[in-house]
């Protein structure tokens, strides 16, 4: 047994220094090592050993299999590293090579492009950018604004509300009156950014995108704001694009007014779109109201002030001739693949 036992041994022993690979290795260490080794075959035939010698070659078993181990576990850290260094050999790349251009490029999406158009329109007028929370507070998007518990405007907005004072903001008009607190005037500022209201279908969703404009100075007109309006209607429509203002009533400004433009389909003429008018409504606007002026503690008599306000997504079909505002927001790539 001493014999046999020094055979499989060095059999076991040659044949793992020689082994290719990890997985011949495994395979190895269980025919050496496993429940059918001969080194347990060996041990089987103990009872016809006499007993005074089933020590020793007991020790002898256990200390060949254990040589084993270690030289099957030495052997499989070298295969290992070796392997490794194989595999990052084939993986290596030439950083000096010049790159692959994509075969299909991205865009920027519609929303942005003319939501970046129209600040860069109002900016050219001196008007700066002015972010501020979606997540507002009752008073800065309602009360601040004219717009009191019980009015009934508040209906129209379709507000999401996480409390009883806590909301999404429905426009970006409390960017506004924040602006209004931490600054005296002049003010000149405009407002882009998300708004959210409870609404759904081919012309509205729960979120869509606002520009809200604000200009506070001693000296403002109503014929000023119609300046500013006609010029941004025209910079992004064209320049022969008609526009016309409409009396209107929002809480926050007096006079209040609407604006139309030509309609961009017909020029005019009357089509579906504008239906048979020859005109569309592309924004609101309207001096403010002194009571907004209360809210921020800014002096009527001294200051007067203009605001306005427009939906990117409403501005954006019109431009582009969009018939489903859905379409903004469905990720389809053939879709904005034409705004490339």
């Amino acid at each position: 047994m001493h014999e046999r036992l020094g055979q499989i041994r060095d059999e076991a022993l040659h044949a793992v220094a020689v082994v290719a690979d990890t997985r011949e290795l495994g395979e190895l260490k269980v025919r050496y090592l496993g429940k059918k080794s001969p080194i347990t075959e060996v041990l089987g035939g103990m009872k016809d050993v006499p007993p005074a010698e089933r020590p020793r070659i007991g020790e002898v078993a256990n200390q060949v299999r254990d040589a084993l181990a270690l030289a099957i576990e030495q052997r499989g850290e070298a295969l290992k590293q070796a392997e490794l260094l194989t595999r990052l050999e084939g993986e290596r790349l030439d950083v000096t090579l010049p790159g692959r251009r994509p075969a299909q490029t991205g865009s920027i999406h519609p929303l942005s492009r003319v939501m970046q158009e129209i600040v860069d329109v109002f900016g050219s007028l001196g008007f700066t950018v002015a972010e501020g929370p979606e997540i507002e507070k009752d008073f800065y998007n309602f009360e601040a604004l004219n717009i009191p518990r019980n009015h009934p405007s508040r209906d129209m907005q379709d507000t999401f509300y996480i409390s009883e004072d806590i909301l999404l903001r429905t426009h970006t008009s409390p960017v506004q009156v924040r602006t209004m607190l931490q600054q005296r005037p002049p003010v000149r500022i405009i407002a882009p950014g998300k708004v959210y209201r409870c609404d759904s279908d081919i012309t509205h969703t729960p979120m869509f995108h606002q520009v809200e404009g604000l200009l506070i100075d001693k000296k403002t007109t109503f014929a000023e704001l119609k300046g500013v309006l006609e010029y941004f209607c025209q910079a992004m429509f064209g320049a022969k694009t008609a526009v016309r203002f409409r009396p209107s009533f929002f809480p926050f400004t007096e006079p209040s007014a609407e604006v139309d433009i030509e309609c961009v389909m017909c020029r005019g003429k009357g089509c579906r779109v504008c239906k048979m008018t020859g005109w569309l409504e592309i924004l609101g606007c309207g001096m403010v109201d002194p009571n907004v002026f209360g809210s921020v503690e800014y002096d009527p008599e001294v200051y007067q002030g203009f605001a306005f306000g427009m939906g990117v997504e409403r501005i954006t079909m019109l431009k582009y001739g969009i018939n489903d505002l859905r379409l903004f927001f469905e990720n389809d790539l053939s879709f904005l693949a034409q705004y490339r």
